[in-house]
């Protein structure tokens, strides 16, 4: 990951900016550099993955025009040849180089063509102005504000504008700003036309999309790693990389050290795949001490994305001592596709859609959060082979009939799509669900409960949830994250639009906590 940092303005404060940086150093370790241009400041620090030598440092130039970029753009070398046909020089082996003679071409309709995840700001060196975009799944990260001059300023996190704004805003995915307006160039959540084949060709093609998805991902010019949790996603992920390397995959998982569930499924599938695999540890005094120091990098209150967090966290800083892995790749944004533990009780295919387009547009603000943040922080770099958009666009467009629950488990065509293949055992392509959360072992959210529960009385409780009208606590674990975040983020709550829950509008899903083991139908998934 790197961090991106920008400001519309003819009066740069150096001190300011050099410390609003300062707070991202783990996110690009490798180098910093800010430029003074005309009307604005560009600044950029690098996690060196794409073309890591010198020539590789942002921003980049044509013209008059300038760039800085998170990103990685799938494809990169054809689009590069094609612009180098057409007379574009580069100095570099960086992916993101192209962005400048892709602007050059298209302007702004470049956003999507692009088969990317990515957060960028363009210095458009005529106008003297900024122009800014995220990909339509926001798995990069990209902030917003106005200082109290009304300049605009951008930023990979939130703790980068704090103090420089007086809102932070998160950027909206799949959209672009120029010229003071947000303007969407592709809507990830929008269906044009259902997809009604046969069972067979559909999971054919979820079938090929995602063994697309994952390869594109494992061109890196640093060490790749993976997360492996032993469910369903993070084991096919794995599975397909490790049939594509010509070594043994680098695989990581983790548990709580009484009751971790996913440690021997994880365990099952390295055996299986062959991986060189590594199981990490984590214990309750961890998990505490770390309470505080989660939620300030994730900039969130969020009930599941916080418990959820705790274990890749962790899992994440102890890759980062123990290894040279610069790059990982997950298994989040499967669920928000093809369903949780909760969407077995929508009423309707309708309404499962409707769940699916809702999860996914709020993506940004839960699990590709947590994912971003939990990696970044520990220089690294996240890869999310489920969020290509290619197969994003497939499954979305699915008819939701055939992707709600009626066939005995819940993902059944994704389950399906590699039933033929047995690049898994039949126990984990079937496994019933368990959420990353609770499946490094139910100790963990009940640790946390009990320790936000010793925090404050009833009466405190009530009386200082009532301060916050904006996505009010309602459990004493609630109010503790919320107090935290508050001390790190104060007034900046609406960076996030609410708690992530079930569907509480229907049957069965009016529940007072986010963990998949208070509904009816979790059955077998925690064991």
């Amino acid at each position: 990951m790197c961090t991106v940092f920008s400001v519309q303005t003819y009066h740069p404060n150096a001190d300011a900016i050099e410390a609003a940086l300062k707070k991202t150093e783990t996110r690009g370790p490798d180098d910093t550099k800010v430029v003074v241009l005309d009307g604005a400041v560009l600044g950029f620090q690098r996690l060196s993955i794409m073309g890591p030598d010198a020539s590789g440092m942002q921003p980049f130039f044509l013209g008059e025009n300038a760039l800085v970029c998170n990103g990685e753009i799938y494809g990169f070398r054809k689009i590069k040849s094609e612009l180098a046909a057409r007379g574009y020089a580069f100095h570099s082996d960086s992916d993101c180089e192209i962005l400048l003679p892709l602007y050059e071409e298209y302007g702004t309709g470049m956003f999507e063509q692009l088969d990317a995840e990515f957060a960028c700001v363009i210095y458009d060196g005529q106008s003297k102005s900024l122009i800014a975009a995220r990909d339509p799944i926001g798995i990069r990260p990209l902030h917003y504000g106005y200082t109290p001059y009304g300049e605009i300023c951008f930023a990979s996190e939130a703790k980068n504008l704090e103090g420089l704004v007086e809102t932070i805003y998160p950027f909206p995915p799949g959209h672009f700003y120029k010229d003071g307006q947000f303007i969407c160039y592709r809507d990830m959540s929008q269906v044009d036309a259902v997809i009604d084949d046969d069972l067979e060709t559909i999971c054919k093609t979820i079938h090929d999309r995602l063994i697309d998805g994952v390869l594109k991902r494992l061109d890196a010019d640093m060490p790749v790693g993976f997360l492996l949790s032993g469910g369903l996603d993070s084991s096919l992920v794995c599975t397909i990389a490790a049939r594509q390397m010509d070594r043994p995959i680098e695989t990581f998982a983790i548990g709580m050290e009484d009751d971790a569930i996913d440690l021997k499924y994880a365990r099952q599938v390295a055996e299986f795949i062959g991986s060189n695999h590594h199981e990490l540890i984590m214990t309750k005094e961890e998990v505490l001490s770390s309470l505080e120091e989660v939620i300030a990098e994730l900039a969130t209150f969020d009930i599941t994305t916080i418990r959820a967090s705790m274990g890749m966290y962790l899992l994440c800083k102890k890759i980062r001592e123990m290894s040279d892995i610069r790059v990982l790749l997950t298994g989040e944004i499967s669920d928000e596709l093809f369903g949780y533990k909760y969407t077995d009780f929508a009423p309707s295919p309708e309404e499962f859609q409707k769940e699916s387009e809702k999860r996914v547009r709020e993506l940004h603000m839960y699990d590709v959060l947590r994912a971003d943040r939990c990696i970044s922080t520990h220089s690294m770099e996240a890869r999310v082979p489920f969020g290509d958009l290619d197969f994003v666009s497939y499954v979305m467009a699915v008819d939701p009939a055939r992707k709600m629950n009626t066939y005995g488990i819940g993902k059944y065509l994704l389950r399906h799509a590699f039933e033929e293949d047995h690049l898994l055992p039949e126990s984990i392509l079937f496994r019933q669900k368990a959420a990353f959360s609770d499946a490094v072992g139910h100790s963990m959210a009940d640790d946390l409960k009990a320790y936000a529960e010793e925090r404050y009385t009833d009466e405190e409780f009530e009386e200082k949830r009532q301060q916050y009208t904006h996505a009010m606590p309602f459990t004493k674990e609630s109010l503790l994250y919320r107090e935290l975040f508050e001390k790190h983020y104060p007034g900046q709550s609406q960076m996030i639009v609410d708690f992530w829950m079930p569907n509480k509008n229907w049957k069965g899903c009016d529940v007072k906590d986010p963990s998949a083991r208070v509904l009816s139908n979790y059955g077998e998934s925690g064991s």
